[in-house]
This record gives C-alpha cells, sequence and structure tokens, in this order.
C-alpha cells in the first residue's frame, strides 16, 4: 500500500541539466561498462569465458598494465608525504641522496611541511618556479610562474578554460576530428558548439590549414563566434607529431584569426620516430617572433602520460600566456573556487619538468629508467601497428608518438547490417564482439569522431612487451573468426 503512495524521486534523467545528457565520453563508456562486468564474472566464475583475464586497451593508464613508476620520483612523494623520517638514522640507506636533498627543498617550499593542507591556487609558488625553470629549458625562452596554474591533471585546466571562454551556443571550439573525447564533452557541459576540422588520414592525419579556414568561415557564416583552436601534439587518438613548418602555420592561423591557442602537449615526451621531434607552441611562437601581445596561447602538460605514467596522481598544469591582467583575474578565481589541486600532484608536476640533471647521483638510473620505458613503448608501437596492417580490410598508420594506434577497418556490409539491427555503431558493434571473444577493450572510432563512413577504433599500445604477441594472437584470431562469418 505505501508503494502506492510513494512519491517519484526528484531528480531524474527528464529534469537534470540537459547538457550533461549531450555530454559523452567513450574512452570510459559502454564497452568500458561491459568489460568491467566481465572481469566480476571472471572473478566469481573462474573459466565462464573463453579468456582469464581483460586487457584494458581503452585508456592511456601505463601502470594499470604494469609499468612501474620512476623511482626518483616516488622516493621524493614518500618522504615529502612521511618528512619524519628524513630525522631517521636510517634515511640513507634507504633513499637516495638526491631524492633527501630535493624532498627537502620541496618541503621547506610547503606551507607547514605537510602535503595534507591546502596550497595557494595556483599552486605551491616554489613548485611553479620548477616548472616555469623546465619550461625555460625546454624552449629556450623565459616562462613565468606567474602564467602557471596547477591542476588535478590536465582535464580541470580544459575544463576551466572552456568555462572561461563559452557563454552560449553562440560559442564555438575548433576540435580536430579524431579528437580526445575531453574536448567534445567540455564543450557540451559548458553548452558551446563543437565547430570539427577533419585530420587527412591518407597523409598520416595531417592537419590542412584551408580546412580550417573552411571550417571556420562556416561557423562564422551560422553566426557562431569561433574562440579558440584546440590543437593535440602528439596526437590522441591519432598518434602523429605535428611537423615545425604545420605548427608555424597553426600560429600564424590563429594570430591572423584572433582565436586562442588551446596546445594539448600532454604526450611530448612520446616521441618514437626519429625524424620527429616535439617542439611546444610557445616555442614556435616565440621563435617567430610573436610574444603576449601577439597571440594568446594556453599550453596543457600532465603527469599522466610520458615516461612516468602517474595517473592516480592526478598532476598537471596550464600555461597561460598573452591573456590581459583583467581576465588573468578571473581565471585566477575560478582556480580559487576549487581551492587548489592536490599536493602530490603538484610535486610530481615540477618534478617531471625538473628531474634529475647531469652530475646527480641518480642521472645514470634515472636515464636508464627513462629510456627504457619510451625504448619498449616504441617497440610495442611498432609490432602492433605491424599486426593491424596484416589483418585483412585493416589499414593503420604509424605510430608517431602519444600511446595509441588508430587502425581503419572496412567492415562487410553485412556486419554494418547486423549492427543496425543491434541498434549500434558498425565499429562500436566490433569492439563489442572483440570484447566478448578475447577480453580486449579498445574504443570504437565513433566515440571520438571519424569522417563519415569510415570505421576506426583507438588501441592503447600499453599492455608491456610479454603480453603484446598474446594480444596479437587474439585479435588476429578474432578478426579472420569475424571477417569470415560477415563475409558479404
Amino acid at each position: 500500500m505505501a508503494s502506492l503512495l510513494e512519491k517519484p524521486l526528484p531528480v531524474s534523467v527528464q529534469n537534470i541539466n540537459p547538457k550533461v545528457l549531450k555530454c559523452e565520453y567513450a574512452v570510459r563508456g559502454e564497452i568500458v561498462v561491459l568489460a568491467q562486468k566481465l572481469q566480476e564474472e571472471l572473478l566469481s566464475k573462474p573459466g565462464s569465458h573463453p579468456f582469464d583475464e581483460i586487457l584494458y586497451c581503452n585508456i592511456g593508464n601505463p601502470q594499470s598494465l604494469g609499468q612501474q613508476p620512476i623511482t626518483f620520483f616516488r622516493e621524493v612523494l614518500a618522504l615529502c608525504d612521511h618528512p619524519s623520517l628524513l630525522d631517521r638514522n636510517e634515511i640513507q640507506g634507504l633513499f637516495s641522496e638526491d631524492a633527501i636533498k630535493r624532498a627537502s627543498q620541496i618541503l621547506k617550499q610547503i606551507p607547514g611541511k605537510a602535503t595534507g593542507a591546502y596550497s595557494h591556487s595556483q599552486g605551491i609558488k616554489g613548485l611553479r618556479d620548477a616548472i616555469a625553470d623546465g619550461i625555460k629549458a625546454r624552449d629556450g625562452f623565459p616562462a613565468d610562474p606567474n602564467d602557471i596554474f596547477l591542476t588535478d591533471g590536465a582535464s580541470p585546466a580544459v575544463h576551466m578554460m572552456m568555462q572561461l571562454l563559452i557563454s552560449s551556443e553562440k560559442d564555438g571550439i575548433l576540435c580536430p576530428i579524431p579528437q580526445y573525447p575531453l574536448y567534445s564533452a567540455s564543450i557540451a557541459l559548458h553548452g558551446g558548439t563543437l565547430v570539427p576540422y577533419y585530420l587527412d588520414e591518407a597523409s598520416g592525419w595531417g592537419l590542412e590549414i584551408s580546412d580550417l579556414k573552411k571550417q571556420l568561415e562556416s561557423a562564422r557564416s551560422k553566426n557562431i563566434s569561433v574562440r579558440a583552436l584546440v590543437v593535440i601534439n602528439p596526437g590522441n587518438p591519432t598518434g602523429q607529431v605535428l611537423t615545425k613548418e604545420n605548427q608555424e602555420q597553426i600560429v600564424e592561423f590563429c594570430k591572423q584569426e584572433g582565436l586562442v591557442l588551446l596546445a594539448d602537449e600532454v604526450y611530448q615526451e612520446n616521441i618514437y620516430v626519429p625524424d620527429k621531434k616535439f617542439h611546444s607552441f610557445k616555442k614556435i611562437s616565440r621563435t617567430m617572433g610573436y610574444g603576449e601581445k601577439d597571440i594568446s596561447l594556453v599550453s596543457f602538460q600532465s603527469v599522466s602520460k610520458g615516461y612516468y605514467g602517474e595517473c592516480g596522481k592526478r598532476g598537471g598544469y596550464m600555461e597561460i600566456t598573452g591573456f590581459s591582467a583583467d581576465v588573468r583575474e578571473q581565471i585566477y578565481k575560478v582556480a580559487s573556487v576549487n581551492l587548489c589541486s592536490n599536493i602530490s600532484g603538484q610535486i610530481l608536476a615540477s618534478l617531471v619538468m625538473n628531474p634529475p640533471k647531469v652530475g646527480d647521483h641518480v642521472y645514470e638510473s634515472y636515464c636508464a629508467e627513462r629510456d627504457g620505458i619510451l625504448s619498449s613503448l616504441a617497440t610495442r608501437a611498432k609490432t602492433l601497428e605491424a599486426a593491424f596492417n596484416s589483418l585483412e580490410n585493416v589499414t593503420c598508420n604509424k605510430a608517431e608518438g602519444a600511446m595509441y594506434l588508430f587502425p581503419r577497418i572496412e567492415l562487410p556490409e553485412k556486419a554494418i547490417k547486423a549492427a543496425e539491427a543491434a541498434n549500434t555503431a558498425p565499429d562500436a558493434f566490433y569492439c563489442r564482439q572483440l570484447l566478448h571473444a578475447t577480453g580486449i577493450v579498445v574504443v570504437p572510432g565513433s566515440g571520438f569522431g571519424q569522417v563519415p563512413g569510415t570505421w576506426h577504433f583507438r588501441c592503447t599500445i600499453l599492455p608491456q612487451e610479454g603480453k603484446i604477441p598474446a594480444v596479437v594472437s587474439r585479435l588476429t584470431d578474432f578478426h579472420k573468426a569475424f571477417m569470415n562469418e560477415y563475409r558479404d
């Protein structure tokens, strides 16, 4: 009787913010939810599936797949989190001399020497000084610690800038297609319009300035005020590394059109080909002779990628240049609403941008760890690239950088019709079947955007080298069976 009188709950999908409903994030979407369900079934009923583990190749989460953290970074973190260790006699035998020295320096900069306390809303000043020094060493141009906002990974920094730039659906952001879904999700949440520009798969996911101009003019003809251009370099999900000449064209385009350049540079350490190098957009713009008054630029960096892979520590920053004092005050106000980013992440960001140097006792061991990880990632990228290109109806561009491959698959018409009958996108249909057959989790290309009529999926290169042969074998066997089942 009581159930008949119960009132409906005050919140339903009919009355929540429609922007939340519009927002999607494929990297942790439907396929991943299914994978987590299968993982629970494997634990409760071993042998219930034709595989014994789930391989999460859906997200750039290196340590979850076996990558080890950098020893020096973790030693410094441990000492900062438990400073009383520094007073113990046995400390010299447990931690490196350089870690002890760096932790002592950092603790002096933290109010109360307490990593559990709030900090300045932009981050601890001494850590921002270290990051500014690292940026200067990387680029050859000075960096101002007051331009740096430390954040819980790069994602909150992206959200902060979208919040600043978007006031209605009439505000547009130029985004690459394919793109990392953070951008489409953030634009949707803040009520703006995503203005797509398509990367050219045939030329190795090249960025054509002519297409940028075409998309910009089209958006403006619809009375959309395009505020910014997002560039992801190295690319996610596409893995390309921009040439210096292409970057110069992008800077010139933003300057001429009055656009904020939002430079996602979180994969700056992940370069796997000898003929490409990472150049920050700040370095490019300063080399071109453009300063604060010429171009508005926001650079994003994270401790989650590179060779460090400290995703769970949630550290990152944005460097903002070319903004007026009154606008910077507003950015600081928004940062203040969140009080501050976590201190462990702040410390890691300073270590990533200011690692051991020549002459430090740990320099050789640090380099060995760093180079070993990056060399292994390059090997895994080549192995998976070759494997994808060996599959029927699959083509895959070279992974020049980042942590992903984005192969294109030409699906048989019979498979496309089966996907339509299942009310799902064809590439999602393929990825779901792959998961059920192999336990391998990849993300459908439809979650990143793609040229209409083409199908892709994103796969990380992060499973450890010892597991790559099993990934290739499982994937190859599945693909052969899939193509035979749905062959026209």
